[in-house]
């Protein structure tokens, strides 16, 4: 029975069907609303995080306090002047005068206020000796690292004036004018090079300039979108800074994905015989029913951020959610749009060699002559294939048994190649902790109070009697806002492990034994140290809720979408092996140091804290998506009347082409900013160019065939009890006024138990 009227099954198959007969409608509106949010985005400006957001607990408390307060705390500087060979004294005349002509050239410059002597704040240490000359950065403390130059300029020709000494300058402003002037344009040229590269490696792919530019247009259109979505968004949650760099990388990488997958399987179509109508019909009920079902899982994973209740992680959990979902509607509806008005014309721009290596013979339908032996191997020889494999990926992911998590320090981040990490070392040395103080916001009804005022000298006293502290422990009183903020030194300084038993023992033992004895006086404790902390305790336990999360709706959406539970499960484990293993490379590499050298990271000894987690939602999401395009042909195909073995060898070889392009475009796009600087952007960079290459090889060429080939009918087993759940399968399209397809007229559903 002909079904030529039917129907097409499913948002994706009728999304792309309305839209290739509107084209230029679906064309117009997909162009006013990226015109539109980008103008709406651009007029409503971004919110950006405030250091309120950034956390709970303690630092956001002890923020919170000081914005309600109104107090701008201005941007803080110390120049170290430390004697190199120990023969002078910092009482000696020659000392005092290089420290003299230092507060005097500060001071000149126009740009620095409160500059205070080290022979009055008591900021003096026998370790060189040294001294410790502080000031504050006049103006906007957003803006400080753009105006600290002259103040760098005139500490540093005092230091050519007196070579018998070290003369260095640190603090949150020139750390940031260096970082920037050093880091900054690295990131431009990784952000600027991704989109080239990518339409690079999908003209080698396509080998037509037209159809290698149309995933790179809807991936920039979509986050274009994106960028203005995220501006209105701000303003119900702020957006920080990273979240842009996540939402490049991930918008990337779908929005080419989900073009790619959806733009081959059209051209396959064809290639096969089938009219343009009918290629665009199937490629929505297919690839596009995919590209949904993968979208929606990359947004799950991507959704679970929101849970961490750290700013950081929220901003770009929401960034990524947006952009995917942009970019997945592009693809079922812009897309078919601009294929069927581009015709035959989709083919425009072919480049002589890359068109004779782009037709080279592939086997029946588009099948990968590479990958075709290949897995025909693995489903002849299923157990000894999972075994090798499973053992090989086992033994990559055992390192990470031992993986160590912390915060990086200067030295960790950035190495030796900044004499500013230098001039940190030699501060944290000779002054431990001066250079990241604890902060103690005392809020009272009045600051003035005796009581108040004896708590606060005790708690002075006692941080630096405890040990907790070398001193000299610093009181700012702000007596309108009836607050004062504590500085304390702590022992341990750049010793990250030290300095947190030092902030313990303030906030468990000094703290409660002083300010903690005044009713009503809130004293959180903050500060780099103290930042530090509490954002790897957050990140920790927001680790079993997140994978919790992302893993039961991934099996949920799994299971209702190939209507069988043993998919499900084994995408899940074939998806945690594949997040085990990148794990297991990153903790060889840049804690073990096996191979360091080869990526610039020797010496750094941890993974930086918010790198497991952030890996794992992007390689979760990114790992489903090539699962779910793989599962839903191997499925095609079964119910095109198949046999199982011979499906999954049809469902793997037939994808393995868009399968290997996207995962060479991601590969050689997460290499990128595996050649940053940066150790923790080029810890993610190394971690996620690893496992798309692990999942697009051992994973699907591998694992996944040999799986299925063991379980045979079982993988379509799907309990009678649960028939009660939505049915999101699908089956695969007929061709207007035909029978199905020439792969069998059989759309049988696989056995249920």
């Amino acid at each position: 029975m002909e079904r030529a009227e039917e129907r097409p099954r499913g948002i994706a198959a009728r999304a792309g069907g309305w839209s290739a007969q509107h084209r230029w409608t679906a064309v117009g509106i997909w162009a006013l609303f990226v015109l539109l949010v980008v103008v709406a985005g651009s007029a409503a400006g971004r919110v950006g995080l405030k250091a309120s957001d950034e956390l709970s607990g303690e630092t956001a408390q002890a923020a919170q306090i000081v914005e309600e307060a109104g107090i701008v705390e201005p941007v803080g500087e110390s120049v170290l002047v430390q004697t190199l060979d120990g023969s002078v004294k910092v009482t000696d005349p020659p000392f005092r005068k290089a420290v003299d002509e230092v507060m005097t050239a500060i001071g000149a410059t126009g740009e620095a206020t409160e500059v205070t002597s080290p022979y009055d704040t008591k900021s003096l240490s026998r370790h060189g000796p040294s001294a410790l000359v502080r000031f504050d950065v006049r103006g906007d403390p957003e803006t400080a690292h753009e105006r600290i130059g002259p103040v760098l300029d005139a500490v540093a020709s005092v230091q050519n004036k007196h070579k018998e000494l070290r003369i260095e300058q640190i603090g949150a402003a020139s750390m940031g004018k260096t970082i920037d002037e050093a880091f900054g344009q690295d990131f431009q040229r990784a952000e600027y090079s991704a989109v080239p590269l990518a339409l690079g490696i999908l003209l080698i792919a396509f080998g037509a300039l037209v159809a290698a530019m149309l995933p790179v247009l809807l991936a920039i259109t979509a986050i274009m979108a994106t960028a203005g979505l995220m501006s209105l968004a701000s303003h119900l949650m702020p957006m920080s800074d990273s979240a842009n760099s996540v939402m490049l990388l991930v918008g990337l990488a779908v929005g080419v994905d989900y073009c790619l997958f959806y733009l081959r399987r059209e051209r396959e179509e064809r290639k096969a015989g089938s009219d343009a109508r009918t290629a665009i019909t199937i490629a929505a009920a297919t690839s596009g029913r995919a590209v949904v079902v993968s979208g929606v899982t990359v947004g799950v994973a991507m959704t679970s951020m929101l849970f961490t209740g750290i700013g950081e992680f929220k901003s770009m959990g929401l960034a990524s959610l947006i952009v995917v979902a942009v970019a997945m509607v592009g693809s079922v509806t812009v897309l078919p749009a601009l294929l069927s008005l581009l015709g035959e014309r989709v083919e425009k721009g072919r480049i002589p060699f890359l068109n004779r290596f782009e037709r080279r013979p592939q086997g029946r339908r588009g099948e990968s002559r590479v990958w075709n032996p290949i897995v025909g191997t693995v489903v002849k020889r299923p157990l000894v294939s999972l075994l090798v494999a499973a053992g090989a990926l086992a033994a990559i992911a055992l390192p990470a048994a031992g993986m160590k998590t912390q915060n990086f320090t200067p030295d960790q981040e950035f190495g030796d190649s900044l004499p500013i990490v230098a001039a940190y070392d030699h501060l944290s040395n000779a002054f431990p902790g001066g250079a990241d103080p604890a902060e103690v916001v005392v809020k009272a009804d009045d600051i003035h109070a005796a009581p108040v005022q004896r708590a606060i000298a005790d708690f002075a006293e006692r941080a630096v009697s405890s040990g907790a502290s070398q001193g000299p422990v610093e009181v700012v009183k702000h007596d309108t806002q009836s607050l004062a903020i504590v500085y304390v030194p702590l022992v341990g300084g750049s010793d990250q492990n030290r300095a947190e038993k030092s902030l313990s023992m303030l906030r468990d033992e000094v703290r409660p034994a002083t300010l903690g004895q005044i009713d009503g006086l809130k004293a959180p404790i903050t500060g780099q140290v103290a930042g530090s902390k509490d954002f790897n305790d957050q990140v920790t336990g927001a680790v079993a809720p997140v994978f919790a999360f992302v893993v039961v709706f991934s099996f949920g959406l799994m299971l209702l979408s190939f209507r069988s539970l043993t998919i499900a499960v084994t995408s899940i484990a074939l998806n945690l092996l594949s997040v085990g293993a990148a794990y297991g490379i990153l903790t060889a590499v840049f804690q073990h140091g096996w191979g360091a050298s080869l990526v610039g990271a020797q010496g750094v000894g941890a993974i930086i804290s918010w790198g497991p987690l952030l890996l794992f939602v992007i390689l979760f999401g990114l790992s489903m998506d090539y699962h779910v395009f793989v599962v839903s042909r191997i499925r095609e195909a079964k119910l095109g009347g198949r046999g199982t073995r011979d499906a999954i060898t049809h469902g793997v070889v037939t994808t393995a082409g868009v399968v290997t392009s996207a995962a060479i475009i991601m590969v050689a796009v997460f290499a990128i900013f595996g050649t940053l600087s940066m150790q923790s952007m080029k810890q993610i960079g190394v971690g996620l160019a690893a496992a798309v290459l692990i999942d697009a090889t051992l994973i699907r060429g591998v694992l996944l065939p040999a799986s299925m080939a063991l379980l045979g009918e079982l993988n379509w087993y799907f309990p009678r009890r649960l028939n009660w759940l939505p049915d999101l399968s699908h089956e695969r399209p007929s061709a207007p006024g035909s029978t199905p397809c020439s792969e069998g007229d059989s759309h049988r559903e696989p056995a249920r138990a």
